[in-house]
């Protein structure tokens, strides 16, 4: 056989199971994807914790606008460099610091140091 032959037949079985492998390979990456996600909101919200415990104990409100709106406007422009949709990225981003609010809120009631 030529190699012209070889790869028309290598093709034609391809085209059976190809679609199945290449949606398989797809949904791989997809789901390493995910895990790695999911270990970097981990170690983000460990080091949110430990802010959270640096404000409860120096009086400091759970919140901070100002930063908050930096790392918005930080995010999109990240987002729109990596042809990612800003509002998407925004609305992510907020439901995570609304989260670790929530966490930062928590602590200082925990340590009866609300601000």
């Amino acid at each position: 056989m030529t190699a012209d032959r070889t790869h028309e037949t290598t093709n034609g079985a391809d085209d059976q199971k190809g679609p199945r492998a290449e949606l398989a390979s797809l949904r791989q990456s997809i789901d390493n994807i995910d895990m790695a996600l999911v270990a970097m909101l981990a170690e983000r919200f460990r080091c949110t914790q430990e802010v959270g415990k640096l404000k409860a104990k120096h009086h400091m409100p759970p919140a901070d606008p100002a930063r908050e709106a930096r790392q918005i406007a930080r995010l999109r422009q990240l987002a729109t460099d990596a042809h990612l949709d800003p509002d998407f990225a925004e609305k992510f981003l907020n439901f995570i610091i609304r989260e670790v609010i929530r966490h930062h809120e928590a602590i200082a009631e925990k340590t009866g140091s609300a601000a």
